[in-house]
């Protein structure tokens, strides 16, 4: 996938426990695949989402997949340059449908203040490089209504008022993650962090935060290269946080 053609290799299955240990098992048995190899369920069991959190999807509505990758030009310690360019090609292409989409740090896809994807990605390191990656995407299309507890789900149907096809919005993003992730060179990262910037979720203003039990105000300076999160708090101190460290108050 150094160029925008993906792999033949299309992986569709009527039901799996999650795409990313799907296509995980398929490397460790069958070792090499070739990069751009993708898996597709109409329904996951036991999908995967960051934290540890699951994810809901009705059978046959939605867009469940993994991609994987083979980013040895990508030093391990930038990583999280592969979750801003898969974020950024999800964004550009729904942003087609409506223009109110955004990216939630570090890599979920919100509608206004409601969360339609979300996405994990998990890498292998050889010596100091990434060797593989498996991107794994779930999002929100043609399910008009949800049952667990999560707080806030939206899909592009109910956005939109019209269902979509599948297949062909499926083309679409791979047509795309594949231009960001071919168009990749270290020159380029200042660029491509400050589209991500532009582009977060609450990335003007003041919002709250909380952080070991605390709520604090506080508004986005940046992202640093390992993906940590830069806020300036209403005090005037500037903090970083990882992954974990924060989360956002919805």
């Amino acid at each position: 996938m150094k160029t925008k053609k993906m792999s033949e290799i299309f992986i569709h299955l009527d039901e799996t426990h999650s795409t990313n240990s799907y296509l995980r098992e398929l490397i460790t048995k069958e070792k090499e695949q070739p990069e751009g190899t993708v898996v597709v369920t109409d329904y996951q069991t036991a999908g995967r989402g960051q934290r540890g959190n699951s994810w809901e999807s009705e059978r046959g509505k939605n867009l469940m997949f993994s991609l994987l990758l083979h980013p040895d030009h990508i030093p391990a310690g930038k990583q999280f340059i592969l979750s801003q360019l898969i974020s950024l090609a999800i964004v550009t292409v729904l942003q087609e449908y409506d223009p109110h989409f955004s990216i939630k740090w570090p890599n979920d896809i919100y509608w206004k203040e409601k969360k339609i994807a979300g996405m994990l990605i998990e890498v292998d390191i050889t010596g100091s490089m990434l060797s593989n990656a498996i991107a794994g995407i779930g999002i929100n299309i043609n399910q008009t209504s949800f049952k667990s507890n999560a707080p806030n789900p939206v899909s592009l149907v109910q956005i939109t008022g019209k269902k979509h096809n599948l297949p062909e919005l499926l083309e679409k993003l791979l047509d795309r993650i594949a231009d960001e992730y071919s168009g990749y060179s270290p020159e380029k990262e200042e660029e491509i962090i400050q589209r991500y910037k532009n582009l977060l979720f609450r990335n003007k203003g003041v919002h709250p935060y909380l952080c070991e039990g605390e709520i604090f105000n506080a508004s986005i300076e940046g992202i640093e290269a390992n993906g940590h999160l830069i806020l300036k708090k209403e005090n005037g101190s500037i903090r970083s946080f990882a992954f974990k460290e924060i989360s956002f108050v919805i």
